[in-house]
C-alpha cells in the first residue's frame, strides 16, 4: 500500500523509545520527514540520526511554553507539519479515592491541555492547506478504565473528548483526527505498570506479567511495531475517510465491541 507519506513532514513528540519511537520509525520508511522529541535530548538526537530524514529535539513537554517551542524547532528543521502524532508519558499509577488536586491538575496538563496546545498551533495551517493527519496515541483505559490507573483514565478520557469534538469540525477541510488505544505493549513504562503491580500484591513482575497475558486472548503483550503500523495507516492518503475514531490495538484484552 502507497500511504502517500513521502515528504510529509510529520511531528511525533516522546519519540526516545517504546511506542513513540516505533511510530517515528514506521513514518520514516513510509519516506516522511521525522521530528522527534522528548526530554532526553542526547537519546533522541541519537535515535533521529539513524533514520533517513530526522531531527531530534531535547524538550520537556510538560514545561511551560514547550509547545510552541516545539512546533517552532519543527517547522525550521523541515516546514509545515502535516502529520501530529500526539503522545507522551502517562501519569504515575493509583487509585480514584486517593486521587489529590494537585494530582488531577498535573494529570490534565500532562495528557490534555499540552496537547491541546499543540493542535491548535499546527492545525490552521493543516486546514488552509487542505490537508492533514492528527493520531493521538491513547489508551484502552478511554473505553475500559483500568484499575489503578485513575490518573490516566481521567486525563485520556478528557482528550478523547476533545478529539472526537474536534474531528466533526475539521473533516471538511481535509483533517482526520484519530485515536489508537494500546492494550499491553511491550513497552518500559508497561513493565513498570508490572512492576508496581507485582509490589502491590507481594509477587514478581514476571508474575505480574503472566498474569495480565492470560486476560489478553492473543495470550502475549503486542509489539511496538503492530502499533506502530495502525499508526502509520491513519496517517496516510488511504485513510482520508477514518476521522473520529477509537481504534484498539490490544490483542482482543477489551471485551467490548
Amino acid at each position: 500500500m502507497d500511504t502517500g507519506l513521502k515528504g510529509k513532514n510529520v511531528l511525533v513528540p516522546g519519540s526516545s523509545s517504546g511506542i513513540g519511537l516505533a511510530i517515528a520509525q514506521a513514518l520514516a520508511e513510509e519516506g516522511a520527514n521525522l521530528v522527534l522529541a522528548a526530554r532526553r535530548g542526547d537519546v533522541v538526537q541519537a535515535e533521529a540520526a539513524k533514520l533517513p530524514s530526522a531531527a531530534g529535539i531535547g524538550l520537556d513537554l510538560n514545561a511551560d511554553g514547550a509547545p510552541a517551542a516545539l512546533v517552532e524547532a519543527a517547522e525550521k528543521a523541515f516546514g509545515p507539519i502535516d502529520v501530529l502524532v500526539l503522545n507522551g508519558g502517562g501519569p504515575p499509577p493509583g487509585g480514584a479515592a486517593d486521587v489529590t488536586d494537585e494530582q488531577a491538575l498535573a494529570a490534565a496538563h500532562q495528557l490534555l491541555l499540552q496537547h491541546i496546545r499543540l493542535t491548535s498551533l499546527v492545525l490552521p495551517g493543516m486546514r488552509e492547506r487542505g490537508w492533514g493527519r492528527i493520531v493521538a496515541v491513547g489508551s484502552s483505559g478511554v473505553q475500559q478504565p483500568l484499575p489503578n490507573l485513575a490518573l490516566s483514565n481521567i486525563g485520556r478520557a478528557g482528550l478523547a473528548g476533545y478529539l472526537k469534538t474536534l474531528a466533526a469540525e475539521v473533516a471538511a477541510d481535509g483533517v482526520t483526527v484519530n485515536m489508537v488505544l494500546p492494550g499491553r505493549i511491550d513497552t518500559d513504562r508497561v513493565a513498570s505498570l508490572d512492576a508496581a503491580a507485582a509490589k502491590r500484591t507481594g509477587s514478581t513482575p514476571e508474575e505480574a506479567r503472566r498474569s495480565s497475558e492470560a486476560g489478553i486472548p492473543a495470550g502475549r503483550y503486542g509489539k511496538p511495531e503492530e502499533f506502530a503500523a495502525v499508526v502509520a495507516f491513519l496517517a496516510g492518503t488511504p485513510a482520508a475517510y477514518v476521522t473520529g475514531e477509537q481504534i484498539r490495538v490490544d490483542g482482543g484484552m477489551v471485551r467490548s465491541y
